[in-house]
């Protein structure tokens, strides 16, 4: 993508407008930047008009603004350091609401990802990952939460599940190598990738594993590796990872895999709270309030 896009603004440098090789100028030396901005603000900052911005897209043969913003948001995808983070963050919020505008971009974010992942891979994942002899899943760094919390549901739900949260390479193969063509290994990360996922996932496939990636476009790199695709869309310039609609995505993984097997998790969970009831695990004292 990051060729493509500056490919054609090369190809096409000679026949812009003065206006709208101010933008492509830009775009080139200041992409990091222009890939946040509104096609308004985008004219402001070089100068022009915003429709000079919406016809430069179009010159460039992108159906709109929101689409060459899209390829420069790819171009950027694992580059944005923390300090860089900070400062777009800051020139995204601007004045507004924190709160307002961190949960409406969470909401969109969720909405997005209910467009974007395919129900047939869904479908497919859950297949696989209720017939796998032994599950894998791997995720580190900020995504290592994610893969905890699937863990410690697909624990209660099975017996052969395997967590990966470990940077090192050596633990990480020492975990994977007997893994076969029964299991299936859910390999999570989003920007900035993770290379032991992308090499973790390689070895799980060529090991014959099913792969199931969990990722955030279809030009990340763990889609190479992956049998199947789950689209769960984050925030790669914001100061902290946002992962609210890639835990949803995995609520519903959870959900659709207990009601392929009602009848044996139901049974697993009676003899769960006897348990717990038995081991005082949970408070179950209610204040009770009298009436006056």
């Amino acid at each position: 993508m990051v060729e493509h896009l500056l490919s054609r603004i090369e190809m096409n440098m000679s026949s812009f407008s003065k206006g709208q090789r101010r933008i492509a100028n830009y775009i080139e030396e200041h992409y990091d930047q222009a890939a946040f901005m509104t096609a308004s603000k985008l004219g402001k900052t070089v100068g022009v008009s915003e429709s000079t911005v919406v016809r430069f897209a179009t010159e460039l043969g992108y159906s709109g603004y929101p689409k060459l913003q899209k390829a420069m948001q790819e171009m950027i995808r694992d580059k944005l350091t923390s300090v860089q983070r900070i400062d777009v963050t800051t020139n995204r919020i601007g004045n507004s609401n924190v709160l307002d505008a961190i949960m409406n971009q969470d909401i969109d974010k969720i909405r997005r990802t209910l467009e974007e992942t395919s129900h047939k891979d869904f479908e497919n994942a859950v297949k696989s990952i209720v017939n796998a002899r032994r599950i894998y899943i791997f995720g580190v760094r900020s995504t290592a939460s994610l893969a905890q919390f699937l863990g410690y549901y697909f624990g209660l739900i099975f017996d052969n599940v395997r967590v990966i949260t470990d940077t090192s390479k050596t633990h990480t193969y020492e975990q994977l190598f007997r893994i076969s063509g029964e299991d299936v290994m859910i390999g999570i990360s989003f920007p900035r990738y993770s290379t032991m996922a992308v090499e973790s996932m390689t070895l799980a496939r060529d090991r014959g594993a099913n792969v199931i990636a969990i990722t955030d476009s279809m030009v990340s790199p763990l889609v190479s590796a992956a049998d199947e695709v789950l689209i769960a869309r984050s925030d790669m310039a914001s100061v902290v990872d946002s992962l609210v609609a890639p835990l949803s995505l995995i609520n519903a993984l959870i959900v659709a895999t207990v009601l392929e097997k009602k009848d044996e998790v139901t049974d697993t969970f009676r003899e769960l709270e006897m348990v717990w009831n038995h081991q005082g695990v949970y408070d179950n004292n209610h204040t009770e309030i009298n009436e006056q």
